[in-house]
């Protein structure tokens, strides 16, 4: 299962990069809106993880875009912040806080790619 990792944030890239690769995932980095815009249509990922706050193109403009060309991919929002009553309203199946914790991040994935 191939796996796209959008985050600005270096260490959180590499840190979720080394620790699903781990799970057997094959995983893909993006460190912009634009990079993983090319990433998705290149790859054809089987799931994406967002960052909400992007330094080019924002996560939920991003979720927007990627579900328009691919409406059942499963997109899990990662962020740093606590914004999870507002996603009530979005169309990402997910939500996490980060951490370097991955528990809920391999768990999430797992259950999201289960159900296609």
């Amino acid at each position: 299962m191939k796996l796209l990792i959008v985050d600005d944030d270096q260490h959180i890239r590499m840190l979720f990069k080394e620790e699903l690769e781990e799970e057997g995932y094959e995983v893909y980095v993006a460190s912009t809106g634009a990079e993983a815009l090319t990433l998705f249509e290149k790859v054809s990922p089987d799931l994406v993880t967002l960052d909400i706050l992007m330094p080019d193109i924002d996560g939920i403009k991003l979720l927007r875009q990627m579900k328009e060309k691919r409406p059942r991919i499963p997109i899990i929002m990662s962020t740093a912040y606590d914004y999870r009553d507002d996603f009530a309203v979005w169309a990402s199946e997910a939500y996490i806080v980060k951490s370097a914790e991955l528990t809920e991040l391999k768990a999430t994935i797992k259950k999201l790619l289960e159900k296609r």
